[in-house]
């Protein structure tokens, strides 16, 4: 079920299916800048990852000495929400566990999203509340993917990204979508990184604990850009499907993939989090248009 609120500048529509945000326009001039799922590239617009980021390594991990079998970015974005409340200028949406989340993942939880509008920005809050009798583990990522280039007849080579302070940044390699301890330095003391159509041929950007908590993506042949403001969220992903793709996907993450030589234990997990029973977490990240 699609639900829809708007205000002067923007509107956003949301599904029920996932959760997920659908469209995310600039009244203004009428643009969707949120990509629009072609599955002939990706499928999917927004989703929400939980209760895992990335991959797992062999697709499992051992809890209490039980496996347990789940895929990349978890189960969340193909599960059926429920609106918990529709205002003037929000929309929360709740999942908590059921008979085939138990099966990949023995917690019981309570999972809440809430998209806020307020003038030309979006806020996205996530709380995770642990209703269950013992310590609960997990992360919680966005992957929303937005247009690119923005405006017709602009190139992907026409746009970069402008982190809020200069950085000495490294990439995290992937390999098979797992992290292979190598890194790639990508900024040094800057705060542009360009962009071009073959900057993801070796998989996303993954970085650690930037010292921005802003990036924007720009162009340098039009005034659009889109601005993700992720503050409290220690890894940042920034990919695309393939060099032909016309989007690009900035992603705050509280966790990320597994290493090539992870133990598979979750409590082991690096950038796991972990609520004791009836504590709660929480998490916003923000998207501006212009």
């Amino acid at each position: 079920m699609i639900s829809r609120i708007e205000n002067k500048k923007i509107k956003i529509e949301v599904d029920t299916a996932g959760a997920q945000l659908q469209q995310l326009v600039l009244k203004e001039d009428d643009k969707n800048y949120l990509w629009h799922g072609d599955p002939e590239y990706w499928g999917r617009r927004a989703p929400v990852l939980f209760p895992i980021v990335g991959r797992l390594k062999n697709d499992q991990y051992t809890y209490n000495d039980q496996e347990y079998q789940m895929t990349q970015h978890g189960f969340a974005r193909d599960n059926e929400f429920e609106l918990l409340e529709e205002g003037q200028d929000s929309l929360t949406y709740v999942l908590a566990e059921n008979e085939a989340t138990l099966e990949k993942y023995p917690f019981k939880f309570r999972l809440e999203l809430k998209y806020t509008i307020n003038e030309n920005s979006l806020a996205v809050k996530y709380k995770v509340i642990n209703t269950d009798q013992k310590d609960m583990y997990f992360s919680i990522g966005a992957h929303p993917a937005f247009y690119w280039p923005l405006t017709d007849g602009e190139k992907k080579e026409d746009y970069y990204l402008e982190f809020e302070k200069e950085e000495e940044a490294e990439k995290y390699l992937l390999e098979a979508g797992l992290l292979n301890h190598q890194t790639e330095q990508v900024l040094e003391n800057q705060k542009i990184l360009e962009l071009n159509s073959e900057i993801f041929k070796d998989d996303a950007l993954v970085f650690k604990n930037l010292e921005s908590e802003k990036v924007t993506l720009k162009s340098r042949k039009s005034e659009r850009e889109v601005k993700m403001e992720f503050k409290n969220f220690p890894y940042l992903g920034i990919w695309s499907q393939s060099a032909e793709a016309p989007f690009i996907c900035l992603e705050p993450w509280q966790g990320i993939a597994d290493s090539v030589d992870s133990s598979g234990r979750i409590e082991e997990k690096e950038g796991i989090n972990k609520l004791s029973p009836g504590e709660k977490f929480e998490c916003t990240h923000i998207i501006t248009i212009k």
